[in-house]
């Protein structure tokens, strides 16, 4: 599993920054896109995604930065041949802006579209994750979305399966799955007795654009990897607060309190040049220690937990 950002900017896109995308890709290979701001099918051009591989699609907001790309990925993909089911996931009024946009454009897609709209405190389940979903607190609804993989089980111990003359075939998918199984000789083996312990499911939490607020901080609790916005420098806080937005050293206090793994921060102001980035980074890292600015077409993997972890 991998993230890879396609646009870390904020509002406007610079020479350097996108606006808002980023991808996940998961173990199957499918990929789930968290916003869609413009010119987000150009960023996928220099990565290995392919639009029929985009299975799901969050939007966090109805910002323009954050959803202008989307009629143009909804079209090319189907212009690509991409037949199986897109859905995608975002607060009201994301149904009319893409069925308005598809109907003027004359748009028709070759494949079926579920357009779901999401509220506050939603749990959703897909393709082994549960997603829930977090009111945050923007100039309009914006949303954080928390995935949590399902627990995978603990790897076989193969030398005890051979004491016990089980030898490698159907019988360690059958336990590797969950199911016990008899021996000829009529002893029953089940899979607690030759597992390790249960490998605990990786969790992401994405965040919308949003004010520092606790509500970022419940939906982020114990996260592998939190993506988090960091539109202001902490000189700017009053700027940041008066436009909904967060400063570097908030979004750390985020990660900080809610004990997560990683903090990545994104949705940086065009303001910023190369030389401000390590200046921000310092601000953030002051207050939680792992965390990285996020910069385009960077790819972050997200290894399994180790088995017995929590």
């Amino acid at each position: 599993m991998e993230i890879i950002f396609l646009g870390t900017g904020a509002g406007i896109p610079s020479t350097k920054r996108n606006v808002s995308s980023s991808a996940l890709r998961l173990d199957s290979g499918d990929i789930w896109l968290f916003d869609c701001g413009e010119a987000t099918q150009h960023q996928i051009l220099s990565t290995s995604i392919t639009l029929s591989k985009i299975t799901r699609i969050f939007i966090t907001h109805l910002h323009g930065d954050h959803i202008f790309g989307l009629p143009g990925i909804l079209g090319s993909r189907s212009f690509q041949g991409g037949e199986s089911e897109l859905v995608l996931y975002g607060p009201k009024g994301i149904k009319p802006f893409i069925e308005c946009a598809l109907r003027v454009s004359n748009t028709h897609l070759r494949y079926p579209l579920r357009i779901e709209e999401i509220e506050d405190g939603m749990e959703l389940k897909e393709k082994g994750l549960t997603i829930e979903t977090g009111l945050l607190e923007h100039g309009i609804d914006s949303f954080g979305y928390r995935l949590e993989e399902d627990d995978k089980p603990g790897p076989l111990n193969a030398d005890k399966l051979m004491e016990l003359g089980v030898k490698p075939g159907p019988i360690y998918k059958k336990l590797k799955d969950g199911q016990s199984i008899e021996l000829e000789n009529g002893q029953i083996i089940h899979p607690d007795d030759v597992t390790g312990p249960v490998i605990r499911g990786r969790c992401i939490v994405v965040c919308g654009d949003t004010r520092y607020t606790n509500k970022a901080v419940n939906l982020a609790k114990g996260a592998d990897i939190l993506v988090h916005e960091a539109t202001f420098s902490e000189e700017k806080r009053t700027l940041a607060y008066d436009y909904f937005h967060c400063t570097t050293a908030e979004a750390a206090y985020v990660a900080h309190k809610a004990e997560v793994s990683k903090l990545i921060i994104n949705h940086i102001s065009s303001r910023y040049q190369d030389q401000d980035i390590n200046d921000l980074l310092n601000e953030a890292r002051a207050v939680f220690r792992n965390t990285d600015i996020a910069f385009d077409q960077m790819t972050f993997q997200i290894p399994l937990r180790k088995a017995g972890s929590s």
